[in-house]
């Protein structure tokens, strides 16, 4: 005789139970029924106990709610851990669940994008399960995820959380010794690309996880985030002391150093914000909202030595609420990311003349430069918007390898293929400026100016004290000296003016600020992307 409890729990677990005795199910279909239910959140409440008391969702209410409701097929769902030699076939139903990977299809922002267009893979890797480890089948599973993503260019959205590779699967080892033959991590790495590939994080992230993790277009991780190569497991094997998981890669330290893009607050946001980063490869939205775009024109100070917020400029000529900004506390020079503009998605590059007055460094110049290979590699046009005295330079700046990083900012922009557009928005000096507009003021489509615009082989007042050393020199008053040094600086001003550059042909316009919306969407309908060589390398470079 079962006690109420055990019927109740019953009913919970097995929903043929509570079928009336002429509607039963046949025993086999309730059999699939029963074995699905055991991976559900409303089935495993201690488990979505203790992720609630850690600020997180269960991995499955994260797939749920990235998904639109309804769409989301889930494969190898009754797929247990490779352990059957050590604990019993109940023990390995109940807690290891679909063996710790969530995988399946989907449609992401269906709502706003035509079906071909909001399909999408996920692989989350489940960390009450096993500790997110990867298992022999969970391997076996994300390997065929990965050729039918390849198979169907299919956008994948990785949720990484988890410890690397799982030791304790004991009944592979009659087919397997080290498992280094898998193809995991090769077809991951293909995917670059060919479609996006998010990676996201909440909580740790380590070992094999962080591989695949380090692979992705962008990685996107919420602030309880640890992630590094090697867990505290691997560290302490390795003999290189004992480290909690919080001592691992936190947060505050990958986003610094430009591991993650974007860091967010929590389970909720980091979910979100990957909804809103696909929509940028999704297509062009129906509905936007853009600000007085007359505003543009007060943005830029008078006072052509005052810095100003580029990031204000940015908002004000995007649509409402469309800037993703990627890496803001990485290379802080450049700010990169995405927007839109009358719905249409760009990727976006702008100096930040707030920091070492927009001097392109050897960090920012890499920011740029992967901006570049993401749109290139899924057709996204690229804006650049630009205030830079040109590259930094310094015996200090050329420890950071500046020579080598900032030109690939020149080798990448003259293998774009994707419709470029160059806006000065002040000062446009030097070899910097030209990296900005894709090797040259005529390789963009097209290059036009504010008439706040001011341009030189490099900066007036450098050129100044450089061509005319020794008449300044030679100049003993020191009112005098400076009287003829800043008169030789409007001359060089005036004739680097935007209007003077233009009636010289070597920009193509100079316009009005709140006609800059106006010359992108113009410029777009008329620019085609141009054919892709056939040797071109369209891979995203992890870095």
């Amino acid at each position: 005789m079962k006690t109420k409890e055990e019927s109740v729990k019953e009913k919970n677990i097995n929903p043929a139970a509570k079928e009336t005795e002429g509607d039963a199910l046949r025993a086999d279909l309730a059999e699939v029924i029963k074995r699905h239910s055991y991976g559900l959140d409303e089935n495993r409440p201690d488990v979505v106990a203790k992720r609630a008391k850690k600020n997180q969702r269960t991995t499955r209410a994260n797939v749920e709610n990235l998904f639109d409701a309804g769409t989301f097929i889930e494969y190898g769902a009754l797929t247990i851990a490779a352990q059957r030699g050590r604990r019993s076939l109940d023990d390995l139903i109940e807690r290891t669940p679909a063996d710790g990977l969530i995988a399946g299809i989907g449609n992401v922002n269906g709502d706003i994008f035509p079906a071909e267009k909001s399909r999408c893979m996920v692989l989350a890797y489940d960390y009450s399960v096993l500790a997110g480890t990867q298992g022999f089948f969970n391997h076996k599973k994300k390997d065929r995820m990965l050729n039918l993503a390849h198979e169907e260019r299919l956008p994948v959205v990785l949720f990484a959380e988890g410890g690397g590779g799982r030791p304790g699967d004991v009944d592979a080892e009659g087919v397997m010794v080290a498992g280094l033959d898998l193809r995991t991590f090769g077809l991951f790495g293909g995917l670059s690309g060919k479609v996006p590939v998010v990676g996201v994080v909440s909580g740790p992230c380590f070992a094999g996880n962080a591989a695949l993790l380090g692979c992705c277009d962008v990685i996107i991780a919420a602030k309880n985030s640890n992630i590094g190569m090697g867990g505290p497991v691997m560290i302490e094997g390795g003999g290189l002391g004992v480290f909690k998981p919080e001592e691992v890669g936190p947060i505050d330290v990958q986003t610094q150093n430009g591991v993650v893009d974007i860091e967010v607050a929590d389970d909720v946001e980091m979910v979100a914000t990957t909804k809103k980063y696909l929509s940028y490869f999704q297509g062009t939205t129906a509905k936007w909202e853009a600000g007085d775009q007359t505003r543009l024109r007060k943005l830029i100070p008078e006072n052509r030595r005052r810095a100003y917020d580029t990031r204000v400029v940015i908002r004000a000529l995007a649509d409402t609420d469309s800037f993703l900004e990627l890496r803001p506390k990485f290379g802080p020079c450049m700010i990169t990311g995405f927007i839109r503009i009358e719905g249409r998605p760009f990727g976006l590059i702008a100096n930040n003349c707030m920091h070492m007055a927009g001097a392109i460094e050897a960090e920012g110049a890499d920011k740029a430069a992967r901006l570049m290979q993401i749109c290139q590699a899924h057709n996204l046009p690229i804006l650049s918007l630009c205030d830079t005295p040109g590259f930094m330079v310094g015996p200090e700046i050329e420890k950071r390898a500046q020579v080598r990083h900032v030109c690939r900012m020149f080798v990448i922009g003259s293998h774009l293929t994707v419709p470029y557009f160059t806006v000065i928005l002040r000062r446009g000096y030097g070899l910097g400026v030209m990296a900005m507009a894709r090797g040259g003021f005529h390789e963009s489509f097209f290059t036009v100016s504010w008439p706040t615009g001011e341009f030189g082989g490099m900066g007036l007042e450098g050129a100044v004290k450089a061509g005319f050393k020794k008449e300044l020199e030679a100049i003993k008053d020191t009112a005098e000296r400076e009287a003829l040094y800043e008169k030789l600086v409007a001359q060089l001003y005036e004739r680097g003016k935007a209007i003077n550059m233009a009636a010289h042909l070597e920009i193509d316009a100079v316009i009005d600020p709140a006609d800059t919306r106006k010359w992108i969407v113009r410029g777009l309908s008329s620019a085609a992307a141009r054919a892709v060589p056939a040797a071109d390398h369209k891979y995203v470079d992890p870095w």
